[in-house]
């Protein structure tokens, strides 16, 4: 590289030179030759310098290089050294163990021949010594191994009724005690509220001028809404609000919604109070279905029935002896598999008879059952299992229990009844002369619907107007009020009110 960067450096002063002495400048040319060389030596330097440089630069790295690989190589070297006596070393000890093994196996050997030469020889004395008794009792082997069985057989059966008399004397002393230890730790781990059912519905209005709309001309809103859902509206001056009454909450419930919507939608008129109840209780339903499958999935019982877990959303509008059904039925399920927890039973089939014990105080019909026969009957029909029926059936000694979990049912039934502030049997009195009363006017034919009002005390019949005439109306009231005076206690007076419409419709397409 730098011959020839000295060549073209030469070349080209002599051409330089050449060019020069031709244009007739001597001096001139010198000079620049002068400087050339010099230039060219400034350079020739420099290119030395750098391949100094770069040779210095390269070394170095080869040097670092060198070192790191003999480093990694001594590294490897080091650690092949270890390894390899680690190897020696385990080697030794495996040979060492070896030897150990082959030395435990001879000894033994050696006491295993002795061991079975003693055997042999406790054989033949064992033999000898079964011949010399046989000759001095008389009897074969055979024969004294068949009485000392009998003798002991005896024996054992002595022992075991008289242990078995201790335990049954002992169970009896501790079952109350225990009995009441198990009822108080289930009592007191169930925590709950106490539930008071009531009769009306207090609807809060934003004015007046509101509850004027609502009543309508003449009243005729308010009595399309009464007719509609059975529900009395009572409207009296109390500022800015409206009494519902009636005993079935969800009748008062259909109300209450129902008066709702008409009041945010502002349309209220007969027409539009019946299409909006209609749809309310469409509502209801499917409230009451999501009411089940909330109840089911916070026991943690699955598989249900879809219809059993409708009766079970349905408990909410339910009460027993003024306690709420579906309330009941959750802390009796929850107390039923704290109790089986207790005493080392499924808590979960327990849960799931504690939730379903009451459900045939759900349906309207077959009143003449007991509410425990129609529940077992209603378990039956949507296939639940035959010790949940048995529990169902079972609570109140209706049929004759065959599981365990009926009595654990049947006493946390009583427990979540009993404690303070659960029932109230005035008020389940009430309700159910109320529904009698409404049955008793539903017996009779052309009747289709009936509501009891006013606490009882006035009993509204709508009747279809194509069955009865204006005429039967007087007679069928009059059969009916005398009806609830043979059948019925009640006090004051019922004032039975037959109503009879006729409609026409038509549709403009």
């Amino acid at each position: 590289m730098e011959i020839l960067i000295y060549a073209g450096c030469a070349v080209a002063g002599a051409l330089l030179t050449w060019f020069l002495i031709n244009a007739g400048g001597k001096s001139r040319v010198k000079k620049m030759i002068a400087d050339a060389e010099k230039e060219a030596e400034v350079t020739k330097e420099k290119k030395i310098l750098e391949a100094k440089e770069h040779f210095l630069r390269l070394e170095t790295e080869f040097e670092k290089k060198s070192a790191e690989r003999n480093s990694r190589l001594q590294s490897q070297e080091s650690k092949q050294r270890q390894r390899e006596m680690s190897l020696n070393q385990r080697q030794e000890e495996l040979q060492r163990r070896s030897l150990d093994v082959e030395q435990q196996r001879e000894n033994m050997s050696i006491q295993l021949s002795a061991i079975e030469k003693r055997r042999q020889d406790l054989e033949k004395l064992h033999q000898q010594e079964v011949v010399h008794l046989e000759a001095i009792a008389g009897l074969s082997a055979d024969d004294a191994r068949e009485r000392l069985v009998e003798s002991l057989k005896d024996e054992a059966k002595t022992q075991a009724a008289s242990y078995v008399n201790e335990i049954m004397e002992e169970a009896k002393m501790t079952a109350n005690k225990e009995a009441q230890r198990v009822i108080i730790r289930s009592i007191q781990r169930l925590a709950t509220e106490t539930a008071v059912e009531n009769a009306v519905t207090v609807f809060p209005l934003d004015s007046d001028e509101i509850k004027g709309r609502v009543i309508g001309r003449e009243g005729r809103n308010i009595r399309a809404l009464e007719a509609a859902t059975g529900i009395e509206i009572i409207v009296d001056d109390t500022p800015e609000a409206i009494v519902l009454s009636g005993f079935d909450p969800v009748r008062r419930e259909v109300a209450r919604l129902a008066l709702h919507q008409l009041v945010q939608d502002g349309r209220i008129h007969p027409a539009r109070i019946e299409e909006v109840v209609v749809r309310v209780r469409k509502q209801i339903e499917e409230e009451i279905v999501e009411i089940g499958k909330r109840t089911t999935i916070d026991l943690g019982v699955h598989g249900l029935h879809p219809e059993l877990v409708r009766m079970i959303g349905k408990m909410k509008y339910r009460s027993s002896y003024g306690q709420n059904l579906l309330q009941h039925a959750r802390e009796t399920a929850n107390l039923c598999a704290i109790m089986a927890a207790e005493l080392g039973l499924n808590p979960k089939k327990a849960r799931r008879a504690g939730l379903l014990h009451d459900i045939g105080k759900v349906p309207d019909d077959q009143p003449e059952l007991p509410h425990a026969i129609l529940g077992m009957k209603i378990c039956e029909q949507y296939k639940e299992k035959p010790d949940i029926c048995n529990a169902v059936g079972a609570h109140h000694d209706e049929v004759e229990m065959t599981s365990l979990i009926a009595p654990i049912v049947q006493v946390c039934d009583a427990i979540s009844g009993a404690r303070p502030g659960a029932r109230r049997e005035i008020v389940e009195a009430y309700l159910k002369r109320l529904n009698d009363l409404e049955h008793l006017a539903m017996t009779y034919p052309g009747v289709v619907k009936t509501y009891a009002i006013q606490a009882g005390r006035e009993l509204r019949v709508i009747v279809g107007a194509d069955k009865i005439t204006d005429e039967d109306t007087e007679s069928l009231s009059a059969e009916i009020a005398k009806k609830i005076q043979d059948e019925m206690t009640y006090p004051g007076q019922v004032k039975i009110t037959v109503i009879r419409e006729t409609r026409s419709v038509s549709y403009a397409k």
